[in-house]
């Protein structure tokens, strides 16, 4: 599966194709999904093109995107740099009227677990964020746990052989849980098609678009998410060209 993410906290400075209102995010589902995606992670934005959860502009994106697109599964961010962050966007998602299929919600951050089960309780499919080993070993501690629609190892180091190496020590705690969850792995910026590849090779799912990153393979410039995507699927008929996975050293137990 190749999900395409379209804007996350990105404005125009970052890239002038970063869609943000949603009938710019219906034109870029549209053209995505035309080349390949098959599902889709995006971020509303409110009147001054801040990042929200209110229920008004969470269900004016999702309208606006399944009617471009029906029947591909949206999802959206749950981060808690979303306003007014903490409790509030718990209160936003209780109220949500018009839900995505799933949120994303980052193990990192202290209300995680609240915010998965309240998500799970409302028929909201969850993507368990996990950047480390640590949050790794607090989500394969959660009761839900199995009931994750996936699990995402987001990988943020700049380094690709750390990228790398971060990867594989979180893939070693969940396959010592034996938790049976699909995993999309990616990355950011630098370590984006490293980690797409290296997803690839392991047969694992993986996300490409603007949120993530705006460079080609080639280190030039994307056009637009189409770009991003059509690079995507151009890069898994290609043999991999990784450097050596370094194996992680972390507690056995």
């Amino acid at each position: 599966m190749l999900q395409a993410c379209l804007n996350g906290s990105r404005g125009k400075e970052f890239h002038e194709a970063t869609p943000l209102t949603p009938d710019d995010l219906a034109r870029d589902a549209t053209r995505v999904v035309d080349a390949g995606a098959t599902e889709l992670h995006l971020h509303p934005r409110n009147a001054g093109g801040a990042e929200t959860l209110a229920p008004v502009e969470v269900a004016a994106a999702l309208d606006a995107v399944r009617a471009a697109v029906p029947g591909i599964p949206i999802g959206l961010s749950t981060h808690a740099g979303i306003a007014p962050g903490g409790q509030g966007r718990l209160d936003a998602v209780a109220a949500w009227r018009t839900k995505p299929d799933y949120v994303s919600v980052n193990l990192i951050e202290d209300d995680a677990s609240e915010m998965i089960a309240l998500c799970l309780s409302r028929g909201i499919g969850v993507e368990a964020g996990i950047w480390s080993v640590a949050d790794a070993e607090r989500f394969v501690k959660l009761p839900e746990a199995r009931k994750c629609l996936r699990i995402l190892i987001e990988i943020n180091e700049q380094d690709v052989a750390e990228g790398l190496a971060a990867a594989a020590a979180i893939r070693l705690v969940l396959a010592r849980a034996s938790l049976d969850v699909p995993i999309l792995q990616h990355g950011f910026e630098a370590s984006v098609w490293p980690l797409y590849q290296d997803a690839l090779m392991r047969g694992l799912d993986g996300r490409i678009g603007l949120e993530d990153g705006r460079d080609l393979p080639d280190g030039m410039i994307a056009k637009d998410n189409t770009d991003l995507i059509k690079a995507a699927f151009r890069l898994s008929r290609q043999p991999p060209n990784l450097p050596p996975e370094v194996t992680p050293s972390i507690a056995r137990g």
